[in-house]
């Protein structure tokens, strides 16, 4: 591959230069969205549960989720998680327990990422793009536990789509005022203050804290 004076590759630059490996993978992208939506098309109506993958059975965040994933499933909700461990494992767990629809939606990495054994079904994707889609399609609800840049990830994209109208809006609610207070004050702050984003935007972030309250919440939205 030639190199350019700045040290790049030619290559990337050019469009014409893919290669017949990478046109081929848009055919596995094909078969992940295919596989997603003929799984998924009889699960709503389902509420996605994101959170951290990191904490354990006894951390007050596992707990709550796993309670949560109990009173969507006796709702008649699905629960629809990443089909990771941590906050995903324990929402799954409940409503699994429940004897609830439980689905996890898993990726493909290196380390930390393995399906839990509580979502009764799961969908491993190679591309987190395929599954964001996913995760976004087929849920009337985001309930957003504690997490790192995936969690973050998921929040924002949710509400620029909404923002954007490119899908109807539904409640983001985020869990534990003191975890996300400094974020929505730095909105606030910073992004209202500076007409980057409209009072309209912010309408449909709550910030809560007990599962039950979560669930009344979604049910009034959702008008069950």
């Amino acid at each position: 591959m030639e190199n350019n004076k700045n040290g790049f590759f030619k290559e990337q630059y050019v469009i014409d230069d893919i290669k017949v490996g990478d046109t081929w993978r848009i055919f596995k992208i094909l078969s992940e969205f295919v596989e997603g939506f003929e799984n998924l098309a009889k699960i709503e109506p389902a509420v996605s549960v994101f959170g951290s993958a990191r904490i354990k059975e006894d951390h007050l965040d596992y707990k709550k989720a796993r309670v949560l994933g109990g009173l969507l499933a006796k709702n008649g909700i699905t629960v629809l998680t990443g089909g990771g461990p941590g906050i995903m494992e324990a929402a799954n767990r409940g409503a699994t327990e429940a004897g609830g629809q439980s689905v996890g939606l898993n990726i493909e990495l290196p380390f930390e990422q393995k399906p839990n054994p509580y979502a009764k079904k799961t969908i491993t994707f190679n591309y987190f793009f395929v599954r964001k889609v996913m995760l976004v399609k087929y849920a009337k609800a985001f309930v957003i536990f504690p997490g790192g840049f995936g969690t973050m990830d998921e929040f924002f994209e949710a509400v620029t789509l909404i923002q954007t109208k490119k899908i109807l809006p539904f409640p983001l609610i985020l869990v534990d005022k003191k975890y996300w207070g400094g974020l929505l004050d730095w909105v606030n702050d910073q992004m209202l203050k500076n007409n980057f984003i409209k009072d309209s935007d912010l309408d449909y972030i709550k910030v809560m804290e007990e599962p039950e309250e979560i669930v009344e919440h979604i049910k009034a939205f959702m008008k069950l």
